[in-house]
């Protein structure tokens, strides 16, 4: 597994939060499949495997980025499917994605500074 500085997101991490804030704001809460679909939406590449989408929403709901809960049984059963595990952002998550795009905002600012240095050097 990639190693990763404390309190920092993995790209696959950026996009979730970011999706599930958009589904969030639209349908209070969102499940796997649908983040799935969201995600391939914006871009194709985004995500290589359902493996890899749910392990990611698993270790965010276990560092409290996002909240994940079962959705009631009588629903699922009514709509004749499998239960659903339902998640949402936290606090914490949209303060950790708020870091992480100011991050990405100043290393691409950095970027043609760093460019320009390195062509000097040449």
């Amino acid at each position: 597994m990639a190693r990763r500085r404390p309190g920092t997101l993995f790209p696959i991490e950026v996009d979730i939060l970011q999706s599930g804030l958009a589904l969030q704001a639209s349908e209070g809460s969102f499940y796997g499949f649908a983040l799935a679909r969201q995600l391939a939406s914006r871009d194709e590449s985004a995500l290589t495997g359902h493996g890899t989408l749910y392990k990611a929403l698993s270790r965010m709901a276990e560092s409290g980025i996002l909240d994940a809960s079962w959705e009631d049984p009588a629903r699922a059963e009514s709509e004749g499917r499998p239960r659903r595990r339902l998640y949402t952002v936290t606090a914490e998550g949209s303060r950790a994605l708020v870091k992480a795009q100011a991050e990405t905002n100043r290393d691409e600012a950095i970027a043609p500074r760093i460019a320009q240095a390195g062509a000097t050097f040449a």
